[in-house]
């Protein structure tokens, strides 16, 4: 496959195609209401900082969105708990601000379902630090989705980020990419993405009863929902692994 990988900025004309890719997102992600609030704007207002790879008949396969925010400073300086919600927020509310990035962290890596195990990932990964580097940024952070984690969502993500191979990489697949690409695996982003709804809106995005009360298991959750369908809400706090990637 030929690709080419351009930013929005430079072809502008591309964001319906961006937009529109089909992914495999879990239908309920789309519905963390930071991310709906946010998300969205990447393309329209931070063009620079949204890649996309298209193949040699021009459709679009693989995207990569990415934010610039200011990490150093009295009131924050570490990586925050609530990872994905959190950098979203810090990066639209210094560009309202007006307060010079210091930092850019990955907010998303997407393959088309047809194209995935070709690589991709990896290729976009690269060109979303190269993209950080000529924007004149020493480092990225991601908040790291691992692509495993759903099907151990009992485990513990303290004792599933940093499980590793005989030969030292990591267990997940996804933060292996990164850990070869550069990236050093530092913490847990403990409530990194949070979705809470009424169980009937549970219902329709997963097809499950939620009509008890206690944990329950979601395809491609990462953790159970806790559903507490007596007071009308089931919560899902999603764990985070955050990388740094020194550039």
């Amino acid at each position: 496959m030929q690709l080419k990988v351009s930013s929005l900025a430079e072809r502008p004309q591309m964001l319906g195609q961006v937009v529109r890719m089909a992914t495999t997102w879990p239908e309920f992600l789309v519905h963390d209401a930071v991310g709906d609030t946010h998300y969205g704007r990447i393309a329209t207002e931070l063009p620079e900082h949204v890649l996309f790879a298209e193949d040699e008949h021009g459709d679009v396969v693989a995207h990569a969105h990415s934010v610039p925010f200011a990490l150093a400073g009295e009131e924050r300086g570490g990586l925050p708990a609530r990872g994905w919600d959190q950098v979203l927020a810090w990066a639209f509310a210094d560009r309202r601000r007006g307060t010079p990035p210091d930092t850019v962290s990955a907010i998303s890596i997407v393959v088309a379902p047809h194209a995935q195990r070709g690589g991709l990932s990896a290729l976009m990964l690269s060109a979303m630090r190269d993209n950080a580097r000529a924007h004149g940024f020493d480092e990225v952070v991601a908040p790291v989705r691992p692509s495993a984690k759903h099907l151990e969502p009992h485990t513990p993500m303290d004792e599933y980020a940093f499980r590793k191979r005989p030969d030292g990489l990591p267990h997940d697949p996804w933060l292996r990419v990164h850990v070869r690409a550069g990236g050093v695996i530092e913490a847990v982003a403990s409530a990194s993405m949070t979705v809470s709804a009424s169980p009937a809106e549970w219902r329709g995005w997963t097809g499950l009863p939620f009509d008890t009360e206690g944990l329950v298991e979601v395809p491609g959750g990462l953790v159970p929902v806790h559903c507490e369908p007596g007071r009308g809400y089931a919560v899902y706090v999603e764990p985070n692994v955050w990388v740094r990637h020194p550039l």
